[in-house]
């Protein structure tokens, strides 16, 4: 039997590298003659480059940046030469992730994207003319004034040191955004992400993400208000163009995506970027269609099996991959949340659970390889045919 086994990351405990080897090796335990393919993916946050880089033939390139709160971080950019094109890939997490920060740390009124214009620069600077941004698990807030402050735009003073001091800026305070906008007109830029939310509004980056990255309740206003700030000063600096359809003038801040990696995407779409999805990004990668075609059954995971899982990301994107060739997908998950009848509409033969009840959620958090091997093995003995 073969068995195409592609998790993304169990977030909080292991890597998609981690998941796809821990179930492999469960798997091998009970069905050794079964052969295994293994093609761990990503939905464009942290791991997001080891996944490409298994993926990839590609150059690593170290940089030093700075994270949230300025402090210098190691990171990479992944660089792939194919069909005359010199692509860049970069991580947003790996200078923005909230990982870099303590728990009293996270505070998105001061968190500043400003690594991530760093990398963008390392990119063009190695002549990339393709430079592919994910983003996901991010901990700024502050609409990419950092990113732009780092590739040259205004006064870092003002724009690099997080949304608190948006609400003020001056109206000359993207002084030189027009420059840096022609100087990247050569370079594609791409925003690969599954979040489509909006920079601003009630499903905006603040109402949608800013608790999670350490706002008080209170502050979600006050980020709202910065970004609206920044948006008025950013359209005067650099105007966006008419919509095509309605004549008006197009309103990058409503676009979905805009939010992405609170509003590093609408940064990024003012300078021309396009939003793709960073999953289907990982999985051309790897080729997938060539996968699914020498595989009989797929295996796919991630750490909650919830009702976002149904419409977009890397379980959805495999399972509608696979139900497209009459291929059976199962789910492993850390949890499971939702039902038989909704996993059916998408194709989805079965979905199980390593932490099947409250008391077996403290064993799998203290040994997530060997929980998720011991669910595997019992997976294989359901599943292959011996």
């Amino acid at each position: 039997m073969r068995v195409l086994i592609c998790p993304q990351a169990f977030v909080g405990t292991l890597t998609a590298v981690q998941a796809a080897e821990a179930i492999a090796a469960g798997w091998r335990t009970r069905a050794p003659a079964d052969e295994l393919t293994l093609a761990p993916l990503s939905a464009g946050g942290p791991g997001f480059l080891d996944v490409l880089g298994a993926a990839l033939d590609g150059l690593h390139l170290g940089v030093t940046v700075s994270d949230p709160l300025g402090r210098e971080v190691p990171a990479a950019v992944l660089i792939v030469q194919h069909a005359g094109r010199r692509t860049a890939y970069i991580e947003a997490a790996q200078s923005i992730g909230l990982h870099h920060l303590a728990a009293h740390d996270r505070n998105p009124l001061l968190t500043s994207s400003f690594g991530v214009g760093q990398l963008i620069a390392a990119a063009v600077t190695e002549g990339a003319d393709r430079v592919v941004v994910s983003f996901g698990g991010g901990a700024t807030n502050d609409g990419g004034a950092g990113l732009l402050a780092a590739l040259g735009v205004g006064d870092q003073r003002s724009l690099a040191c997080g949304a608190a001091g948006l609400a003020g800026l001056a109206d000359d305070a993207l002084l030189g955004v027009h420059e840096l906008a022609a100087r990247l007109r050569p370079v594609e830029l791409v925003l690969a992400t599954e979040d489509d939310s909006p920079l601003l509004g009630a499903r905006g980056t603040s109402a949608e993400h800013a608790l999670r990255k350490g706002a008080a309740p209170h502050d979600v206003q006050a980020l709202e208000s910065g970004l609206g700030r920044f948006t008025e000063v950013l359209r005067r600096a650099l105007p966006p163009g008419k919509d095509l359809l309605s004549g008006l003038d197009r309103r990058i801040d409503r676009e979905p995506g805009s939010g992405a990696g609170g509003g590093i995407g609408y940064a990024l779409m003012a300078l021309g970027a396009r939003r793709i999805s960073a999953t289907d990004i990982v999985l051309q990668g790897w080729g997938f269609d060539d996968l699914l075609s020498g595989s009989d059954l797929v295996i796919t995971g991630e750490g909650c099996f919830d009702w976002r899982s149904l419409t977009a990301g890397t379980v959805y994107a495999v399972a509608s991959a696979a139900s497209r060739r009459g291929l059976p997908t199962v789910v492993l998950a850390g949890r499971v949340e939702v039902g038989r009848r909704e996993t059916m509409a998408l194709g989805i033969a079965g979905s199980y659970a390593v932490a099947e009840d409250r008391t077996s959620v403290a064993a799998a958090i203290a040994d997530p390889v060997g929980t998720l091997a011991a669910r595997a093995a019992r997976l294989a003995g359901t599943w292959s045919v011996r």
